[in-house]
């Protein structure tokens, strides 16, 4: 475990923050890591274990940003850290068929609705690739998709894409042509009554409808209930197909992801879905995959076009299939834990300072809105306040805990968060409060 002290010193990180600026644009490579949303410096992480971050500084920090997901055990777990390494050697990539894509597979068959599956290198190309065959099958071109909902960079579902673009008040997709996304409809999500109508005017285009199982890109959402089996039911009865992305819920929500919350206890399945951060393990890998009819319209079996060069790295898929191995029912059980007594501290430690503020979840995934109603839209989500919460991230890193740099995203914990990190970030909200709380007093008057 590393050493607790953080000495709020940040020279090492300014440095490398100005040297990457030189080089890289906004000095870093995703935007949100760039602390412009809350201002500051961002911290160059050295070295992770456990729950816990250290900067170049030496400064350590409770992590809950789990790198945005995918450290579903902690970072450096050792049954993960053991497959990498036995992977690395004996080599790092072939680009021919190994037999540890083909476990990393079967793993996530066993766990989900999916009959088919293909491994890719991140989400972005998994739900790319997700919607070129969704067209290739239908033969269809329209694409449904919701607001606030984030599938990747892809050109067109970067329309009304959820945290990235909010967290920068980017109002469109810049570089974006029109054309590119004059086949996309975006509609309010958790809203019926679009839906219905959309298909009853565009049914006979509709190629698919993607949407975040739950999304967690405008901040933890949940679907309303019933909500993604009506989505299934509307898509099959038009003839779409009905896409889950799972990237960021798959394999955290749950054993089975969302689907395991609401699809395996409601008795429907997606035509296809997308998975990618847990399933990785903390290295590049994704997949989608889903009915084996539909499927089989890849190549080589099929027309539609798609291929990677990395698709099933060798380390890669060691290190999500020592992963899914690893996440038993008792890891779930203290994700759940970890994130109930954090959720429970800060519904306390807000209403005390006089805070307005809700929480959504959907397992151990949580959001912290600082408005006063529920949020159930991207427009909804965007009555948070921002400048408290800036307030608040910055007491907190200052107390030693690391929030998402962004009011617009989700909470991740891990199984590795002991009673000591988590007394730890229980212990900083008080101060954190009150600052969020002086914020928005401040922005009020």
């Amino acid at each position: 475990m590393p050493d607790l002290e953080t000495t709020g010193v940040t020279s090492g990180s300014d440095d490398l923050f100005a040297r990457a600026r030189a080089v890289t644009p906004g000095g870093v490579n995703s935007p949100v890591r760039a602390f412009n949303a809350v201002g500051g410096t961002p911290r160059f992480i050295r070295s992770a274990s456990g729950p816990w971050l250290t900067d170049v500084d030496g400064n350590t920090y409770v992590d809950l940003i789990c790198s945005w997901g995918p450290m579903l055990l902690g970072h450096g777990h050792p049954a993960v850290l053991e497959a990498v390494q036995a992977a690395v050697a004996r080599g790092t990539s072939y680009g021919t068929p190994t037999e540890g894509e083909v476990a990393l597979v079967e793993a996530i068959v066993e766990r989900t609705p999916v009959e088919r599956l293909r491994l890719v290198s991140s989400g972005t190309e998994a739900t790319m690739s997700a919607i070129r065959l969704a067209r290739g099958f239908t033969g269809r071109d329209v694409v449904v998709k919701f607001a606030g909902c984030y599938h990747g960079h892809v050109d067109s579902l970067l329309a009304s894409a959820g945290s990235g673009l909010t967290t920068f008040s980017i109002p469109g997709t810049p570089g974006v042509p029109a054309s590119s996304t004059e086949l996309t409809l975006v509609l309010p999500y958790n809203d019926r009554d679009a839906v219905t109508a959309a298909f009853a005017e565009h049914g006979d285009r509709i190629a698919c409808l993607i949407t975040e199982a739950a999304p967690g890109n405008m901040g933890v959402v949940p679907p309303a209930p019933g909500f993604n089996q009506f989505l299934a039911e509307t898509c099959r009865a038009h003839g779409a197909l009905f896409i889950s992305d799972e990237v960021m819920t798959g394999f955290r929500v749950s054993r089975s992801g969302q689907w395991g919350t609401d699809g395996a206890v409601e008795g429907w399945a997606p035509d296809l879905m997308t998975f990618g951060k847990v399933m990785g393990g903390g290295l590049p890998a994704a997949a989608f995959g889903g009915r084996a009819d539909v499927m089989g319209h890849l190549a080589p079996e099929g027309p539609v076009y798609q291929a990677g060069t990395l698709s099933g790295n060798p380390v890669a898929t060691a290190a999500g299939l020592a992963t899914l191995t690893a996440a038993t029912d008792e890891v779930y059980a203290r994700l759940d834990e970890v994130a109930g007594a954090l959720r429970a501290g800060v519904t306390e430690t807000f209403t005390a300072a006089g805070l307005p503020h809700v929480i959504q979840s959907t397992g151990s995934m949580f959001s912290v809105f600082l408005t006063e109603e529920p949020v159930t839209s991207y427009a909804e989500a965007q009555r948070t306040d921002v400048p408290a919460y800036a307030a608040l991230f910055h007491s907190m890193l200052d107390q030693g805990v690391h929030l998402p740099p962004s009011a617009y995203e989700a909470w991740f914990v891990s199984a590795s968060h002991d009673d000591r990190a988590v007394q730890q970030v229980l212990d900083a909200l008080p101060a954190a409060a009150r600052a969020a709380a002086a914020a928005a007093t401040s922005q009020e008057s």
